[in-house]
């Protein structure tokens, strides 16, 4: 094991592309408290106080003072149970402020390290590494995975979540702002919204790992084919102790035991055959389909994946 971690941690990628699994696999590490999408707008106000108005917040210099303090909080395991009570209204609810707040008391009692798990910080991942001194882990998935997982549950974007954010046009998607505005009106091409949302995540990150040497991109693909041998390297370079329950924790969720995809009424389940959940996509999308991901993302997809991908 390297030098023990006692930073926090944030994973981010696409929304489907395997954040959750990735980083509750590096939550098994029983010093790492793991917190699931603070910048999700229906996030929990007990777990994070500062209101979240859009998909893909991006967070910089010229906005923190919104954030920072909320931030440096939740990394305390500050949980605002008033402000979480007067949101209540369901008892899933109720049943979640259970949880979070024993996440908190647990993270506060044996000082452990915060993991945000958050796909929609990932405009913002030099923030949290420069302000909040995050250790950053991207994932990349596949454009056609991440495609056909969007059409198959018939999730939509509204890019005007992206457009309706000046700063994050004027640093970031400037070059993007046109494409946006003819997406709008396609209101049920998941294919078309899913791949030039692909595209612009992973130009940026593309565009910074010369500049961020120390962040982790690691491709959800890669982590499947062999996921013992990929978590102990992301475990030796993030200083958390691979330990045989972590190992066993990992071999359980990844066995070919497991369903081959995971259910629609569990989108968010970690326990898959993580090695036949690589190329589902190609039994869920028409040639056709894939053909128009493989265009329509042909100037970034190659940087991450090469012919024999497809």
């Amino acid at each position: 094991m390297g030098e023990k971690n006692s930073r926090p941690i944030l994973v981010t990628g696409a929304h489907r592309s395997g954040t959750t699994w990735v980083g509750k696999m590096l939550a098994a590490d029983p010093e790492i408290a793991y917190i699931s999408e603070p910048l999700n707008v229906w996030h929990r106000l007990g777990v994070m106080r500062a209101p979240t108005r859009y998909w893909y917040t991006y967070i910089c210099e010229d906005n923190q003072l919104e954030y920072e303090a909320a931030f440096q909080e939740m990394f305390a395991f500050h949980y605002h149970g008033w402000l979480e009570i007067k949101s209540l209204r369901s008892v899933k609810d109720f049943i979640r402020m259970g949880r979070d707040w024993g996440t908190f008391r647990q993270g506060r009692r044996n000082n452990q390290s915060p993991l945000i798990k958050d796909p929609f910080a990932i405009f913002s991942f030099e923030w949290f590494a420069r302000i909040l001194g995050c250790q950053v882990v991207i994932v990349v998935r596949h454009p056609a995975a991440v495609a056909s997982s969007l059409a198959r549950l018939g999730w939509t974007f509204d890019f005007s979540d992206l457009l309706d954010q000046p700063l994050l046009m004027r640093d970031i998607l400037e070059p993007f702002k046109m494409e946006m505005k003819s997406m709008i009106a396609s209101e049920e091409d998941v294919i078309a919204q899913s791949s030039l949302l692909w595209r612009m995540l992973y130009k940026t990150v593309n565009s910074l790992r010369e500049k961020h040497p120390d962040f982790i991109v690691i491709r959800h693909e890669d982590i499947s084919i062999d996921p013992l041998g990929q978590f102990e390297q992301l475990y030796e370079t993030l200083g958390l102790d691979y330990s045989s329950q972590v190992k066993q924790i990992i071999q359980s969720s990844s066995s070919v035991k497991n369903p081959k995809e995971v259910s629609q009424r569990k989108v968010h389940s970690v326990r898959v055959d993580s090695q036949a959940n690589i190329k589902n996509w190609q039994q869920r999308l028409s040639e056709s389909d894939i053909e128009r991901v493989r265009h329509l993302t042909r100037d970034v997809a190659p940087l991450y994946y090469s012919d024999e991908d497809w």
